[in-house]
């Protein structure tokens, strides 16, 4: 059957390289998307439009009588175009490679789908006048949009072989491990925010925006606590990964996490006793974007898709019993 994307394909031909920038530009806006939903949300412009899809009732743009708010709700609804750019850039591109890579496709068209859900969700987070539980899911949304795109890149340099492990099957749940430990730390931290400072607007009809009626304090603690748990995870992994000479990609990105989780632990705690000012606040969000990012690439590197793979390293135990 012949559609547009077929037609491109015979007259576009990008090189795999091509293929791979396209994928970093979505990675990138995935990013970027999360720090200006928190420059949004720290500059309490989460209402500077009041409805949506439309700024307002009567228009589709922000008015002046709504000021530097609404401009900068609406500069973040643009940019969420911007963002579309991106992944549709990297959809086409890994449509017309050849030769033709379904699972390019599949995850780009996974991205789509998932920029536009949050778009809704955004949406919703209007018309519930900044609910924090939404504002939460909206937040986890974004880090699901990053974990797609971190894998769209890292495939996009990869070839379309089976999997196969370049470490025995306890060091690959090790990672795994270390992944959800990190999501949670993510989840906490959108909880940490919803019970505490920058609701994201001084509410309507002069009343304030809702909060998570749970202690901030015990809230904050849970959230140390999982940054200590993320911390150690990340230093065994180390390690663990030096022990058994994992790849070195896959020791690399493990250090990389561990820089992160320590510059990041620092921004919390500062940020903690000084009253989370807004420039800390979205250093750490842009923080948690590239923390999980950096945590999704790991088990990445533990396998390998091309043709000939490295010999599986042994786990320490098995290498204790030669």
């Amino acid at each position: 059957m012949i559609s547009p994307f077929s037609l491109l394909a015979d007259r576009w031909h990008p090189t795999a390289a091509h293929v791979r920038r396209a994928a970093l530009a979505a990675l990138v806006m995935s990013v970027v998307i999360v720090a200006t939903g928190g420059a949004v949300r720290l500059t309490a412009s989460g209402l500077g439009c009041t409805t949506w899809p439309r700024c307002t009732a009567e228009s589709l743009t922000p008015t002046p009588a709504m000021g530097i708010h609404g401009v900068i709700e609406f500069t973040n609804r643009m940019l969420t175009y911007v963002l579309c750019a991106a992944v549709g850039w990297a959809i086409l591109a890994a449509r017309a490679h050849k030769p033709w890579r379904r699972s390019l496709t599949r995850l780009g068209w996974a991205q789509f789908w998932l920029v536009m859900s949050n778009a809704v969700i955004g949406g919703i987070t209007v018309l519930t006048g900044l609910n924090p539980y939404v504002v939460a899911v909206h937040m986890v949304s974004a880090m699901a949009l990053v974990w797609v795109a971190v894998l769209t890149w890292e495939r996009s340099k990869e070839g379309d072989a089976a999997p196969r492990p370049l470490v025995a099957a306890p060091i690959v749940r090790l990672s795994y491990v270390l992944v959800s430990v990190v999501g949670l730390l993510v989840v906490a931290g959108t909880l940490v925010t919803g019970a505490g400072h920058h609701p994201g607007a001084p509410g309507k009809d002069g009343k304030p925006v809702w909060r998570i009626p749970l202690d901030y304090d015990r809230l904050a603690q849970a959230h140390a606590d999982l940054v200590f748990l993320s911390v150690g995870l990340t230093l065994a992994a180390v390690l663990v990964f030096a022990a058994v000479k994992a790849p070195t990609a896959a020791r690399a990105r493990v250090r990389e996490l561990l820089v992160l989780l320590l510059a990041q632990g620092v921004l919390g705690f500062v940020q903690y006793f000084t009253d989370a000012p807004e420039a800390m606040v979205l250093l750490h969000m842009t923080g948690a974007a590239l923390i999980f990012g950096a945590a999704v690439r790991i088990p990445l590197a533990l396998r390998s898709r091309d043709e000939e793979a490295a010999p599986v390293v042994p786990a320490p135990a098995e290498l204790a019993n030669h």
